[in-house]
């Protein structure tokens, strides 16, 4: 037996908020000029937020106003929350890039160096790790009750922690310990806190053949009241919950944050693009378990490395896998945009509930229809099994 745990964080944790507003920034742009350079990183505290980074576009955005419509949509709306969509000051800093990176990115190479891990594994539907999964799916409930009014305390600000058991064979075989803490009003009692988190949040995104409530742990609002939060509580930065963003943990990580960011910089496009071999080595049955990192220099346009990790679980040895995997997939910058559609404005929803484990949809932006999520698809699971001779 071993315990493994994953952690999720609202779409009001100040961090999060930071990165939709850099994310919404990147959409903004790319919706009039798709060939925008964007790196936008986004400080918010109370009363404000503050925009800075590099970014070189032929268009003009309403910086405040998409801070603004962010922070609307997400619920900060009143003053009470320490920062109010209507009234909060917003202070931009951003300058142009600079023309020695896009000497080598104009050209279709990379836009830094670095190294980017995709991974996927079967533990559940969506080839997550479980942990994190639920992690997402308490969050996201906090959120969707919130704003249909059906919990009326709830405050936009909230994590959850799950802690999942594992057997002799590392399968998930029961929800161990459930942590949640959540905003809310201040006239709420903790025992009515404890009551609605476990019967309308916990509950409902359990699934019942691993969560059995008589024998699990849980921590709700473990230190009491939970009345100030948002960036009135923490001030938030773009790309400080990368582990959230990914893998919770389950994963290696190289580092790099996602949003804000256009997909010449391989920190975001190569790890999407390595998620997505990585989830169709799984979804074909190459293995139980896959990890694959990539690693690029400025300026260069094929990846100097490619490795490929099954943890033992892969039916063939991994430098087959590798082999097939680099016959399938193409891992320039230039390559993983166009297949991915990765100019488009597709980046905003991406910023709060984890980028990956997703379900592609397709949705009507800035007035045309686009791709969410393009890298969670398993189109190429056929070629793949093709290379592999399965």
């Amino acid at each position: 037996m071993r315990l493994f745990t994953s952690e999720s964080v609202s779409e009001g944790h100040p961090d999060k908020i930071a990165d939709q507003i850099s994310d919404a920034v990147l959409d903004a742009m790319l919706a009039d000029d798709p060939n925008s350079r964007v790196a936008c990183e986004t400080l918010v505290t109370t009363g404000m937020a503050l925009l800075a980074g590099e970014i070189t576009t032929a268009t003009w955005v309403d910086l405040p106003g998409v801070v603004r419509d962010t922070l609307r949509s997400i619920g900060y709306t009143s003053s009470e929350y320490g920062i109010d969509s209507h009234t909060c000051a917003v202070i931009s800093t951003l300058d142009k890039q600079s023309p020695n990176i896009a000497q080598g990115v104009d050209t279709g190479g990379a836009g830094d160096q670095g190294m980017m891990f995709g991974y996927a594994c079967d533990e559940t539907p969506e080839l997550m790790p479980a942990p994190l999964m639920f992690a997402h799916q308490i969050v996201r409930r906090l959120a969707d009750l919130r704003h249909a009014g059906e919990v009326p305390w709830l405050r936009p600000d909230g994590k959850a922690q799950v802690t999942m058991e594992y057997d002799a064979d590392d399968r998930p075989v029961r929800v161990h310990t459930v942590v949640v803490s959540t905003q809310h009003d201040p006239d709420v009692s903790q025992a009515t806190i404890h009551d609605e988190v476990r019967r309308h949040v916990i509950a409902p995104v359990m699934p019942d053949e691993l969560y059995d409530p008589d024998h699990c742990i849980f921590h709700i609002n473990p230190t009491g009241m939970f009345e100030i939060g948002g960036p009135h509580g923490d001030a938030g930065l773009t790309g400080r919950k990368i582990i959230v963003d990914t893998y919770g943990g389950a994963g290696r990580h190289g580092g790099g944050a996602f949003s804000g960011k256009d997909c010449t910089k391989v920190d975001r496009s190569a790890a999407y693009a390595s998620r997505w071999a990585a989830k169709t080595v799984v979804a074909a049955g190459a293995a139980r378990r896959c990890e694959i990192q990539l690693a690029y220099a400025i300026g260069v346009a094929e990846p100097v490395s490619i490795h490929v990790d099954t943890f033992g679980t892969g039916v063939m040895p991994d430098s087959e896998i590798e082999a097939a995997v680099r016959k399938v997939f193409r891992f320039a910058p230039r390559a993983i945009a166009e297949a991915l559609r990765l100019r488009d404005p597709i980046f905003r929803p991406t910023a709060a509930g984890g980028h990956f484990g997703r379900t592609p949809e397709t949705v009507e932006v800035f007035g045309r229809s686009v791709r969410l999520f393009p890298w969670e698809a398993t189109d190429r699971v056929s070629d793949l099994k093709s290379a592999l001779g399965l």
